[in-house]
């Protein structure tokens, strides 16, 4: 029997947020868009506008606070 592993909350709201990153960096890619500049833009600004809809990637970033996405892209680096 292996033993229970406990995470940490944040681990998984991590984790989600990095996952949810990735797919929105590819769906972007796909669009033909700069999926940085994009990113940046809607975190810099609030407008959901400069996330493409397509494949619901406007609807995955906006699951998450703003501000949750640059904790988790700061503490990445760190």
């Amino acid at each position: 029997m292996s033993k229970t592993k406990i995470y940490e909350s944040d681990t998984f709201q991590d984790a989600l947020i990095g996952e949810t990153i990735r797919e929105v960096i590819e769906i972007l890619e796909e669009r033909g868009y700069n999926p940085i500049d994009q990113i940046v833009g809607y975190l810099m600004s609030g407008d959901p506008g400069y996330i493409s809809s397509h494949k619901e990637a406007r609807n995955k970033i906006t699951k998450f606070d703003r501000t949750e996405i640059l904790e988790c892209l700061i503490k990445s680096y760190k």
